[in-house]
């Protein structure tokens, strides 16, 4: 029997992609002859490049002609995805979105579409693009939810724990501190998911005094102003990170003593990479999408930020106060 072909469509968001990673993890080790390719937003596709069990990534620019609509640039590069999915004849393509649009990017690719069916996908029309329809429960985590769409597509049993396959390029940033430090991921999308700054700053005097550097990243020019905020009021053992491509931050955590950051991707990036974490939960309860591995703690929930002693306590730092 020839080695199955399959294609693996998750866009985005970051958190969403790196939730994924279990069940490529899987479906590799029950196919390790298999050619994997996966679908994925043009931001993510060299993140997706680290996990060894992927044989191509393949980008689609969704989001490019979204932000640029009377971009040529942005449609010949959505273009130019469509033609990489239908390069190859797939024996199976897994769409583990469940939304519209990620059901009609599988579509693209003419092969033989497995989704969640309609009382399991994100959007229940999702499911009228698929040729399978396949149950899995929504009270699941999200990790668990993509490997079990993927086993049971390719007629296995998921193991546990979950194992995301990853692991940092081999070099921290050549900026990044050369002995232990910590990364602070205070920046988030939404501004109730974020912990009050008053909070960072003596999180990250408890961390200079138990020996750490700190680091503190930010994405956009104003999460970039505003850990240098952080860091300045924090003191000398801190620094604001310069402006990284996603690869060069998986460098950055995929090296540190821990992790603490809010619900974002980063978040669960540091996960992936077998590097403790503690996450932080303000708007969002975990339960379903929270951080999720054998080095993760999750605290907090909705109208309920966990104090600074709890996070202390969580990262296994020095006595923080009430």
């Amino acid at each position: 029997m020839p080695a199955p072909r399959i294609l693996v469509v998750k866009l985005s968001s970051l958190g969403d992609v790196v939730h994924m990673m279990p069940a490529v993890t899987d479906l590799r080790a029950r196919w390790p002859e298999a050619r994997v390719a996966w679908a994925v937003e043009s931001a993510y596709a060299d993140l997706v490049g680290l996990h060894p069990g992927v044989d191509a990534a393949i980008p689609v620019a969704l989001r490019s002609v979204r932000d640029h609509p009377l971009s040529p640039r942005a449609w010949r590069a959505l273009r130019a995805g469509r033609r990489g999915l239908r390069a190859e004849g797939w024996d199976y393509v897994i769409d583990a979105q469940g939304l519209v649009k990620s059901a009609c990017v599988a579509r693209w690719s003419r092969g033989n579409v497995f989704g969640p069916d309609a009382a399991s996908a994100r959007e229940r029309l999702a499911a009228r693009f698929y040729h399978v329809k396949i149950p899995v429960p929504r009270d699941m985590h999200a990790v668990e939810r993509n490997r079990l769409l993927a086993a049971r597509v390719l007629g296995y049993a998921p193991g546990a724990p979950a194992r995301y396959g990853i692991a940092p390029p081999h070099a921290r940033p050549a900026w990044a501190p050369e002995g232990r430090y910590a990364v602070l991921l205070h920046a988030a999308s939404r501004r109730d998911k974020r912990w009050p700054e008053e909070r960072w700053i003596a999180l990250a005097k408890l961390l200079a005094d138990d020996g750490y550097a700190i680091v503190v990243p930010g994405g956009t020019v104003p999460e970039r102003e505003a850990a240098a905020r952080l860091a300045a009021a924090a003191g000398p053992a801190a620094r604001a990170a310069p402006a990284m491509t996603l690869v060069e931050a998986a460098a950055l955590l995929g090296h540190a003593a821990g992790v603490i950051g809010v619900d974002t991707g980063l978040t669960h990036l540091a996960v992936a990479l077998g590097v403790p974490t503690v996450g932080l939960y303000c708007a969002t309860s975990p339960r379903l999408t929270g951080l999720h591995g054998e080095l993760a703690v999750n605290l907090g929930g909705p109208g309920s930020p966990p104090d600074v002693a709890a996070v202390a306590a969580a990262a296994g730092i020095g006595a923080a106060p009430a």
